[in-house]
């Protein structure tokens, strides 16, 4: 049975994206944590120092070691500017020092993970969200981390997404799949 962590970059307590998420995963064990009751402090890039990483006094190695705890990854932010929410971007931006870290292989250990996307967001999301489950499958390419799929939802007001038949009936299929694993 595979561990299933999910990663939820939204600020807004059971916004849109939770309830998503909560669609797609009834029924399934998994993990969940809020970003945003983390402190992750940004990114100190060292790349081309010397040293090249810096340990940072924060919450991020929590969230990591939970991570390499995991066989899938479900990336679940609401669409902020059209991007990802400033929570799940200072989450990834650490990957930068993650990578030079030397007490593990990092990029080695993440070649292991499956990853997922789920989304919501107003104005058009199924179009205009498109850009951001590009960036996630190119940070994912980069990374080696298998891509499974996604789902976006469209929503602004908290529980408008579960009035988004579209959304909510891609995420009972894609339920079933994570039932399976």
């Amino acid at each position: 049975m595979a561990k299933i962590l999910v990663l939820n970059g939204s600020s807004r307590e059971n916004g849109n994206t939770e309830q998503l998420t909560d669609v797609i995963l009834e029924g399934v064990s998994s993990t969940r944590i809020n970003i945003r009751d983390f402190l992750i402090q940004p990114i100190v890039d060292k790349r081309h120092d010397p040293e090249g990483f810096t340990t940072v006094a924060d919450d991020y190695d929590q969230i990591i070691e939970l991570v390499h705890q995991h066989d899938v990854l479900i990336f679940a932010t609401p669409i902020y500017w059209y991007g990802m929410s400033g929570h799940m971007k200072q989450f990834i931006d650490r990957w930068s020092q993650s990578l030079r870290d030397t007490r593990f292989s990092f990029k080695e250990e993440m070649k292991k993970k499956k990853a997922f996307v789920i989304i919501c967001g107003g104005d058009n999301p199924c179009i205009k969200g498109l850009p951001l489950i590009q960036q996630f499958q190119y940070i994912f390419q980069f990374m080696g981390i298998e891509y499974i799929g996604y789902v976006i939802g469209e929503g602004n007001a908290p529980g408008d997404v579960l009035r988004d038949e579209r959304a909510i009936g891609q995420a009972k299929y894609w339920n079933t799949f994570f039932c399976s694993l």
